[in-house]
């Protein structure tokens, strides 16, 4: 997949084009049916389909205080992206000065630098621009305009329920990962960096990883059974997910961490996609490390079980 990062950059590719434009956080079904519509309609044509994103959630530029929690960080969202067979990617950078974009003056770009815009194609309630002005009648009238079709598509809907990241996320903050999925179209994962933490974990004899999330959406704390990809190779752990009251005084943030069954190598700075496969047990605080160390034993041995039935 190529992944361009200006619309001028849309010159390089042979026309005509045919966008799918959106946010696209979690790449759910939703978001699936608007790049299968640009697609899909580029072959009839022999264009190039093109999906145009932005880096970061607009939300967190224009109202930081009020910024959702992700279903996927931006290198996720991209990995995902590609995992459809998508070819070319735009992501945009999603600043002030991007924001300040009136919606004629956005598509007009679109337009200038398209060789040529043949379609573009968003959710039925995108909105664009500045103050949110742009909507789908408004880029319909300016499709007419400069000679590009619009194709505003339905919402997707799972057990009577409209698919949307909203949705996904108070039900991933719930537990209700089957929820997730269904509306997601694959299990729900997140892919955080190894970072080094105190190694309180080694000095117990369980090393653990601690995953820098990047503003995901987590689940409820506890103890989880867990998947885990390392460089696309599937493993086996215990997650611990929470505040790690035994060792922290008071609450600070949320620690994500996972030790990784028959695992040794050292992947500090390396990405890991980790899944929440069963809840094991509440996080709860222990007398003594001696402690700690039994029941995280004994959550191992959880896991191992869970593994050999699998």
């Amino acid at each position: 997949m190529k992944t361009l990062h200006s619309i001028s950059e849309l010159a390089q590719l042979h026309g005509p084009l045919f966008l799918a434009i959106g946010v696209f956080d979690g790449v759910h079904l939703g978001h699936q049916a608007v790049i299968s519509a640009a697609t899909s309609h580029t072959r009839a044509a022999e264009g190039t389909p093109v999906v145009m994103t932005f880096d970061p959630h607009p939300l967190k530029v224009l109202r930081p205080q009020h910024a959702p929690h992700l279903l996927t960080a931006t290198r996720h969202k991209i990995a995902l992206i590609r995992d459809l067979g998508v070819e070319h990617l735009l992501v945009i950078n999603f600043d002030r000065k991007f924001a300040a974009t009136s919606p004629e003056e956005f598509v007009e770009e679109l337009v200038t630098h398209s060789r040529p815009l043949r379609e573009i194609c968003v959710g039925h309630e995108w909105s664009f621009g500045k103050d949110r002005r742009g909507n789908l009648d408004l880029l319909k009238r300016l499709g007419a305009q400069f000679d590009f079709s619009v194709v505003g598509v339905p919402p997707v809907t799972v057990n009577g329920e409209v698919v949307s990241s909203t949705a996904i996320r108070q039900a991933v903050e719930k537990g209700d990962f089957a929820k997730a999925a269904d509306m997601l179209g694959r299990e729900y994962t997140i892919l955080g960096t190894v970072t080094r933490g105190d190694n309180l974990g080694k000095k117990i004899g369980f090393p653990t990883a601690n995953l820098s999330a990047h503003s995901e959406q987590f689940p409820p704390n506890g103890v989880y059974f867990a998947e885990a990809w390392v460089n696309g190779v599937l493993y086996y752990g215990v997650i611990n997910l929470g505040y790690r009251p035994t060792v922290s005084s008071g609450k600070s943030e949320r620690v994500l961490e996972i030790y990784l069954l028959d695992f040794s190598r050292d992947i500090y700075g390396e990405d890991v996609e980790v899944r929440f496969v069963r809840h094991l047990r509440p996080e709860r605080k222990f007398e003594s490390l001696e402690s700690l160390a039994q029941q995280i034993e004994l959550d191992v041995r959880r896991a191992r079980e869970l593994c050999a039935a699998r």
